[in-house]
């Protein structure tokens, strides 16, 4: 039976910022509700390699009822955040709602197509697993039907274009040459794949334009040796599914465009416009407090922080988010006792961004390197951070197998089925496996204090 005397937060999001928090509370004396739409954490920096059919899923994501089987007091609950009702302390979720005493929005970033309806529409994103699997299935389907199409569709189904040269547009460019490289005309014997063409788009004068000069040449070089094509200071007017046209009116023929140029902050109806600035993102304080609302938080990328050092707000990574879950888990514990809280100091330890086997760029605060020692700091970065041992294991072997093969055995395309999963039952009728008929009632939304 839950302990409803214990003061409550409730975490908005199960990314690295949500996750780390509700770690760092597990052991505390408050009650934790930890809120997603999706029932894991999923490793973000590794889906190119989803899309690419290096890894599977399952080896980028984590249960979170696993994680969190051992603390009791860390309560998960799967739902879509409808509303924030300041008034009365309570989230509103699709199916349920729930009081808070103290919130924190940590629900990150989602694709920013700046508005244009057209690119939403038929441009490929990969900000999830989901996003990521489908991806994969777009990218091996179209070679699947480059047999049966006629040749003047050719052009368009072999042109793939990455729009936005940061490191997801790297990585995933850089990942893609490499399938054409080693592992495509194996798999097709029977297909010219001169003719597939690999396009990076950017409208800086730079890829990689956040990291240093050093970054930006050598990642610019590597894909070239790699064969894709880098467009700089280019960018995207419109597309309607089959031709891409630029600021500069020229055209491209392509079926496959992967939108990597943009995220914003995930709107959340409650939040008062006033502390939304651009990116949707939330203006809070030097504790991760928003600006002008009481016993509420956001941390990570939907958190906008102006210091000294960064006056323009932090950058959108997985090391600041993680950095501010840590330093607001020890504030609220701090808080809970009557200590003073310390404010939040971001230390930059660094970025790096792969391109192909051997080929990564690192910035350190001292030091910038590249090339095949860079690829390894890379690979123990990520293998490090990956959150449990079954996981780290199965991406070893993953690894190292493409290492030595340069191949992989997930190529497999697999569409899920959705009408056999959705679930439509009535409250008080939640037998496991029954799905309910269409013409009964809806599951209802309930409150979970009740």
């Amino acid at each position: 039976m839950e302990n409803h005397k214990k003061e409550r937060i409730v975490i908005l999001g199960a990314g690295f910022a949500g996750l780390k928090l509700a770690r760092e509370l597990q052991k505390s004396d408050y009650q934790i509700y930890l809120i997603d739409k999706h029932n894991y954490h999923q490793f973000q920096p590794l889906l190119y390699q989803v899309a690419t059919a290096r890894l599977e899923p399952s080896s980028v994501s984590f249960p979170l009822r696993r994680i969190f089987q051992n603390h009791k007091n860390v309560h998960i609950r799967l739902g879509k955040i409808q509303e924030i009702d300041l008034e009365h302390k309570q989230i509103k979720a699709d199916h349920f709602s729930v009081n808070y005493d103290k919130l924190v929005i940590a629900l990150g970033c989602e694709t920013n197509y700046f508005g244009n309806a057209q690119l939403e529409k038929y441009s490929m994103p990969m900000k999830s697993s989901q996003e990521a699997l489908a991806l994969r299935n777009r990218i091996l389907l179209t070679f699947e039907h480059t047999f049966c199409a006629p040749k003047e569709d050719h052009e368009a189904m072999m042109n793939f274009v990455v729009v936005g040269a940061g490191p997801t547009g790297v990585e995933l460019s850089g990942a893609l040459a490499e399938m054409k490289k080693y592992i495509l005309p194996k798999d097709y014997p029977d297909m010219d794949f001169s003719q597939l063409k690999i396009h990076l788009v950017e409208g800086a004068d730079a890829t990689l334009p956040a990291m240093s000069d050093n970054a930006q040449k050598y990642s610019e070089k590597y894909l070239k040796e790699l064969g894709v094509e880098v467009h700089l200071n280019k960018m995207v007017k419109s597309y309607d599914g089959r031709t891409l046209v630029f600021n500069d009116d020229s055209l491209m023929e392509t079926g496959n465009v992967i939108w990597a140029a943009g995220v914003k902050g995930i709107r959340i109806p409650g939040i008062p416009d006033d502390v939304i600035v651009r990116g949707n993102r939330i203006t809070v304080d030097r504790f991760n407090r928003v600006v002008g609302l009481e016993d509420v938080f956001a941390i990570g990328d939907i958190a906008y922080m102006e210091t000294e050092k960064y006056p323009q707000g932090h950058p959108q990574l997985a090391n600041v988010a993680t950095n501010q879950a840590l330093q607001l888990g020890k504030n609220l514990i701090h808080q809970q006792k009557g200590k003073q809280m310390i404010p939040f100091e971001y230390i930059n330890k660094g970025t790096m961004a792969t391109v192909g086997k051997r080929k990564a760029v690192v910035d350190l605060p001292r030091w910038k390197f590249q090339g095949r020692f860079a690829w390894l700091t890379w690979m123990v970065v990520h293998f490090w951070l990956i959150l449990n041992v079954r996981n780290k294991l199965i991406i070893f072997i993953n690894w190292i197998s493409d290492y030595f093969n340069n191949d992989s055995t997930l190529r497999i395309i697999m569409r899920a089925h959705y009408s056999k999963a959705k679930l439509n039952l009535p409250v008080g009728n939640r037998e496991p496996g029954h799905v309910q008929p269409e013409d009964q009632k809806p599951l209802k939304s309930v409150n979970l204090d009740q």
